[in-house]
């Protein structure tokens, strides 16, 4: 499982670098979106992958009898998540925003705008 999961974490790292290399800021985006779900899934399998139950310990243990699931990994996925998504919504506002005053959605047209100013 975790050789699967490293394929398919090395695919959208290459993807999302890729797609924030092109020329088009929507594909910025894109990319960047690639990239949140790239590391969420890193965080993951470096946490481990432990199909077991809640780590709760009951009333007269001392530890835990079975394998259990580590909340830390869940936490900070969750956290970065919350911190993607609001990067991400910055980013569409702020290229909204260029688009607005350049009327381009093209890199190339945006370094063009910069020598008219």
């Amino acid at each position: 499982m975790e050789t699967l999961l490293a394929i398919l974490i090395g695919g959208l790292f290459g993807s999302a670098v890729y797609m924030m290399l092109r020329r088009s800021i929507i594909k910025l985006i894109i990319g960047l979106i690639f990239l949140s779900h790239a590391c969420n899934l890193l965080i993951f399998t470096i946490g481990g992958l432990v199909r077991g139950k809640a780590p709760i310990i009951d009333e007269g243990q001392t530890g835990f009898s079975n394998m259990v699931a580590d909340p830390l990994p869940q936490a900070l996925v969750l956290t970065a998540i919350v911190i993607g998504f609001g990067v991400i919504a910055f980013t569409i506002v702020l290229i909204e925003q260029v688009y607005q005053t350049v009327g381009a959605g093209d890199t190339d047209e945006l370094k063009a705008s910069d020598k008219t100013i």
